[in-house]
């Protein structure tokens, strides 16, 4: 089944969009609870009780060495949550997977930027590639023929391993990657919010307001 995912620590925008819309979980990373002034602990401690039981979140370790890397996939995996631990898809990193799914651990490999750093990420046992699509486009590459040509490469290889793109700038990336028909996806909330809205919606069901108003008054349909 999609997995639909916020790219966000905003509490209040992913109780939002958690009413809306069928949110499997948010994902995070250092610079995002840096941005947003709250630690792991209690971003989790809130969002267990937003989101409720089935939530995945994905977190990211900060450590740079593989061993250290390794320790803190370990204290991760061992919080009462549901999580997926996030790895830099570096040497480093790609050393440190090895090492951490040995300890059946579920990992998403992050900051992909490349086919070949993400389908190597996927070699070594990573659950999950996060290639960053917009970021991609502002180095000059197409984003989004990444995201295909690592989708094509998982069909080919039958790799056991879901892309959850991240790093979008409106909703036109989305819908190309999405198409692609990859397994997860996480939005920043305001390109969220972006996919909600469209300027003919609203004067539309305005009409249909001020059209049963005038023929039935304050009556509800079932009144009618």
């Amino acid at each position: 089944m999609f997995e639909l995912y916020l790219d966000t620590a905003d509490v209040k925008q992913i109780a939002r969009f958690h009413a809306c819309l069928p949110i499997k979980g948010i994902t995070t990373n250092p610079s995002i609870l840096a941005q947003s002034g709250i630690g792991l602990n209690q971003l989790l401690l809130e969002l267990d009780t937003v989101l409720g039981t089935g939530a995945r979140f994905h977190a990211q370790i900060v450590s740079q060495t593989v061993n250290g890397m390794v320790e803190e996939a370990k204290r991760l995996h061992e919080l009462p949550y549901d999580m997926v631990i996030k790895i830099p898809a570096t040497e480093t990193g790609l050393t440190a997977i090895k090492k951490i799914k040995a300890e059946n651990i579920t990992v998403l490999a992050t900051a992909i930027y490349s086919v070949q750093q993400g389908f190597l990420a996927a070699l070594c046992g990573a659950d999950y590639l996060a290639p960053y699509v917009n970021r991609i486009y502002a180095m000059g590459t197409d984003g989004v023929a990444v995201v295909a040509d690592l989708q094509l490469l998982l069909n080919q290889h039958q790799l056991n391993c879901k892309l959850l793109p991240a790093s979008f700038k409106n909703t036109q990336q989305v819908m190309d990657v999405l198409k692609i028909g990859v397994a997860a996806i996480t939005l920043p909330y305001d390109v969220a919010a972006q996919m909600l809205a469209h300027p003919a919606v609203q004067p539309v069901v305005d009409k249909f307001t001020s059209d049963w108003r005038e023929a039935f008054g304050d009556k509800l349909s079932f009144e009618s």
